[in-house]
């Protein structure tokens, strides 16, 4: 495949706005087309973001026979409905983060992909930076000795009147499933899967958790430590500590663009990750770069971790007594 890659947008809301601008700075990527659940809502995004094709419906946006790959970015709940849709009509599918309300969703998706053969991720951007990217590398090189820790406070000062969808359980609001899965997944990056799960949550009036605190345990006694919220805000920043050195991630974390390395000399040094664009750029270029090689799953973000990451917050929220309406 080697043509511009034609890209629908499921959904019209703010993240959709992000990727769409994103795109418009891709040489290789052209946003053809947009998908809402009214044609005024599409209409309206399609005149800002200049997008040519404008659906007042989800299938028919998924079934239009001038898009290659789809960007679904609906709130939770629906999620698993779009990406399906998607696969069905054999489109490539990149789907935002969390990938599903629950692991059972997740599993559906990723075997209809694997059927229909075609390509999907979870849209976990964070991975894709260039601070996170060098932090492998740091990883890989040996440079924090043995890792032991990793510590984040992801929280954000948020009322239903003006976020109305996060403290929404029909649409799979609340703290976990939008900023605490940034923290989870990043865990699972450095350590893997789990060996132990356990947490508290303060579940408010409308029925979702607020503030969650997080300890997850690994095989060789790490842990990570992790606390996230949509009522309280945080610093913002994590910290990963080895056995030679530690990492402090700065604010605001999921989109960082700096870092400190202190040694355990205490040396300490600056390292600056400025980004191109607003950083959705690079987990676009990173799916299109599968979808041209014929790989159905990135080895950054792959289908077993997305399964396991839902598995964990799963684990998380039966402990809680937590379900979804769609559940």
């Amino acid at each position: 495949m080697d043509k511009t890659i034609r890209w629908g947008i499921v959904g019209t809301g703010a993240i959709a706005a992000k990727f769409a601008t994103a795109l418009r700075s891709l040489p290789e990527a052209a946003l053809v087309a947009i998908g809402s659940r009214t044609q005024a809502a599409a209409d309206r995004f399609g005149e800002n973001f200049l997008v040519p094709r404008r659906h007042g419906s989800y299938e028919a946006l998924v079934n239009d026979a001038e898009v290659d790959a789809v960007y679904v970015a609906t709130p939770h709940n629906v999620h698993k409905e779009n990406a399906l849709a998607a696969i069905n009509a054999r489109k490539a599918v990149l789907v935002e983060k969390p990938f599903s309300i629950n692991a059972g969703e997740a599993e559906q998706v990723l075997s209809a992909a694997l059927a229909q053969q075609v390509t999907v991720m979870e849209a976990m951007w964070t991975r894709f930076l260039p601070l996170y990217v060098h932090l492998r590398k740091l990883i890989s090189e040996g440079s924090l000795g043995d890792i032991r820790l990793f510590t984040s406070d992801f929280g954000i000062s948020a009322v239903p009147e003006n976020r109305p969808r996060l403290f929404d359980p029909s649409l799979g609001g609340g703290a976990l499933l939008d900023v605490g899965v940034y923290p989870v997944s990043l865990a699972s990056m450095f350590f893997g899967v789990p060996s132990g799960v356990t947490g508290f949550a303060q579940i408010g009036s409308t029925g979702v958790d607020e503030l969650d605190s997080i300890l997850l345990e690994y095989p060789g006694g790490r842990l990570a430590s992790l606390n996230c919220s949509i009522t309280v805000g945080m610093n913002l920043e994590a910290e990963l500590c080895g056995t030679l050195a530690r990492v402090r991630i700065h604010a605001p974390l999921w989109k960082s663009q700096s870092m400190t390395l202190t040694q355990n000399d205490g040396t300490e040094t600056e390292l600056k990750f400025p980004l191109q664009g607003n950083g959705y750029e690079y987990e676009a270029v990173h799916f299109m770069r599968l979808m041209r090689e014929g790989k159905l799953e990135s080895p950054l973000m792959s289908w077993e971790e997305t399964r396991q990451v839902m598995v964990t917050m799963d684990q998380l929220r039966a402990a809680w007594k937590l379900k979804y309406p769609c559940e």
